[in-house]
């Protein structure tokens, strides 16, 4: 522990000592122990418990401008973008109701934005540009057994022309050969034509491999008569000669069960300025629940999510070009489960951490490792506690981002599991030999928590429930802050709206963090009453606003190159002890993995702080950046923006 930080923990500490013997104790439950919701406020609104715990406050949107939030990126423009899609409603999808607003956290105002299709569940990055790409959203909407009127699956089409490729429409029939009945399929689908195998020593020719196509297909009636159970082949109605022999369906058993989500290829850019969607051309997969991470040279990865079948796209990846607004798909497949946390490193490879969203097998991607996407070889990483709750765990690049440590956050059981995990793991990639070792425990086990990167380098961490989707009456009313290298969590000021499924934290460009969504399944502990999503924004104030003034930080340039320098004004730059430049973030559903805090080499003249870009493209991708200064108590300044071109 620094000689600062060790101050600021005694002071915390003499400080908590004082009001426990004055006040009978105000810190965590203690408050609730000794009286009304008036003697609380009384406590958590004094200076000196702000200034070590910080303050938690919600902020008052008018009703017409409330929504689902679903996601949300901070702009570069200091605005936040605040996207809903449907919002998990499915009245709001039947009526396509899609919702996105931009929200001003400065002057207070917000904007509603025509929203092209349902981006809800989508995937979303920063760009070099400024713009944030948004990938895939919901093409439809679950159905639950019970709910499922009409028997439905997956139907596999093969081809078997090695010199043509065949497009069947949507409405196609297949007729199953051995059951008789007959299914239609929802979508046209392109099938591959079939790849000719020769033998590597000999070149002989040894056979067509087929090629494959995946479409989900319906009964044409409703009724439990007209489900299979065991697979069958398939002929498809109104082919003939060629086309009739080497094109056919196999599928497995399509019944009543229930039916997932699924996927839209849809891609737009939004821009920051113009305040709108730009469409750009659409991903070869639909992805519900994608990630989208940045790679060496500025393209953007898009992997897993569930396709326009509803299953787990199979491993298929594709690489977007901002340039061309094109996608490709990459060389070769590797599958995760969705909302995969995808991290950059400085040798281009990346990082996966294990965490996730859910909604794949559980022994398929889920262990923790780092992945060449150019080679496909995937070196995995030992020593991950919990290994097995690792769905709606979080991930967090640690400051500064140079040290290349990161944390995982609690996690639960694949699925609607009520186990969770009360761990944090952390793992030095720059070690010869990485492995995951415990870092400080939660005091509950914790799915979804949130955590944002501060400019004084510590992470704050809250939220979350201890039970799938806050069941239970399970959410947890606790925040905490870490400093990389600490032993234990530090508790602060508890927050005043529970968060779990659909939430998210982003730093603002004033050092405040806002939270966003919440969507309990269940509204009581008996978990008899439906849940309501939480439409509330709630801003937390961190200890380090109340202590002392902020530093001033002004002019400078709007970009620096990477390896150039760039000069800024500040009155209090006698005392600045630390430069970070934030990337802003884009989170959803315990993903963010845009998130990175770089540390900048600087000096100090007179009232003038000149600051070095670092020349590593992977780890200072290009873009815009939040540069904070922090002085000598602490206290950052409030952000200039950069572009790294």
């Amino acid at each position: 522990m620094n000689d600062r930080a060790g101050r600021r923990r005694a002071r915390r500490l003499a400080i908590g000592t004082a009001v426990v013997l004055a006040l009978a104790g105000m810190n965590g439950p203690w408050l609730y122990r000794v009286g009304t919701e008036k003697y609380h406020q009384y406590q958590i609104n004094k200076p000196e418990y702000k200034a070590e715990n910080g303050k938690w406050e919600i902020v008052d949107f008018p009703e017409e401008y409330r929504q689902n939030t679903i996601h949300a990126a901070l702009l570069h423009t200091g605005k936040v973008l605040l996207i809903a899609g449907s919002g998990n409603n499915q009245d709001n999808f039947d009526a396509k109701k899609y919702d996105t607003r931009i929200w001003d956290p400065v002057k207070g105002t917000i904007k509603k934005v025509p929203t092209p299709n349902d981006l809800f569940c989508t995937g979303h990055t920063q760009l070099s540009n400024g713009n944030l790409l948004i990938a895939g959203g919901t093409k439809r909407y679950e159905k639950l057994k019970g709910d499922v009127t009409k028997a439905g699956g997956l139907m596999i089409v093969h081809n078997e022309n090695p010199d043509e490729p065949i497009t069947l429409p949507a409405g196609t029939k297949f007729t199953g050969k051995e059951n008789g009945k007959t299914f239609v399929s929802k979508d046209p689908v392109l099938v591959p034509r079939a790849k000719k195998v020769f033998d590597k020593a000999t070149g002989e020719f040894l056979r067509n491999d087929p090629g494959l196509g995946r479409i989900y297909v319906e009964a044409q009636k409703k009724g439990a008569k007209y489900q299979t159970g065991t697979q069958d082949n398939y002929r498809i109605q109104g082919l003939s000669g060629a086309d009739a022999r080497n094109t056919y369906g196999i599928a497995q058993k399509i019944a009543l069960d229930k039916k997932d989500f699924q996927g839209i290829r849809d891609a737009f850019e939004f821009d920051p300025v113009a305040e709108k969607y730009i469409k750009v051309d659409p991903m070869h997969e639909a992805r519900w629940y994608p990630t989208l991470t940045t790679l060496s040279d500025g393209k953007i990865l898009s992997v897993s999510g569930l396709d326009d079948i509803g299953q787990l796209v199979p491993g298929k990846n594709e690489v977007y070009d901002p340039k061309t607004k094109k996608w490709t798909y990459t060389a070769k497949v590797r599958q995760f489960p969705t909302y995969p946390a995808l991290f950059p490193l400085e040798n281009g490879k990346i990082f996966y951490s294990g965490s996730n969203a859910g909604y794949g097998p559980d022994n398929v991607g889920r262990e923790p490792g780092i992945w060449d996407v150019d080679t496909n070889k995937f070196t995995k990483l030992p020593g991950l506690s919990d290994p097995k709750l690792m769905e709606t765990s979080g991930t967090v690049l640690l400051p500064p981002a140079q040290d290349e440590k990161y944390m995982v956050i609690g996690g639960g059981g694949v699925g609607e599991s009520e186990r969770s995990s009360e761990k944090t793991r952390i793992i030095d990639l720059k070690d010869d030999a990485p492995k995951f070792v415990d870092g400080p425990s939660l005091e509950k086990g914790t799915r979804y928590p949130q955590a944002s990167v501060l400019p004084d380098d510590s992470v704050l961490l809250s939220g979350g429930s201890e039970d799938y989707r806050g069941r239970g009456d399970s959410n947890i009313l606790q925040a905490h802050l870490y400093r990389p290298g600490a032993s234990e969590l530090d508790r602060v000021a508890d927050p005043l709206v529970g968060r779990n499924y659909h939430s998210g934290s982003i730093l603002l460009p004033d050092g405040r963090v806002m939270f966003f969504g919440s969507d309990s399944l269940y509204a009581d502990k008996a978990n008899t009453k439906p849940g309501k999503f939480e439409q509330r924004i709630e801003i937390y104030t961190p200890p380090y606003l109340y202590r002392d003034a902020q530093p001033s930080l002004s002019g400078g340039p709007q970009t620096i190159k990477r390896g150039g320098t760039g000069t800024f004004t500040s009155q209090h730059a006698s005392s600045i002890e630390n430069v970070r430049l934030i990337r802003p973030s884009a989170s959803t559903h315990v993903t963010d993995v845009d998130q990175r805090s770089v540390k900048l080499d600087f000096e100090k003249s007179g009232d003038k702080i000149t600051v070095d870009v670092p020349t590593n493209r992977n780890l200072v991708p290009s873009g815009w950046y939040m540069l904070f200064v922090t002085d000598d108590q602490g206290t950052p300044s409030k952000a200039q923006w950069v572009r790294v071109p």
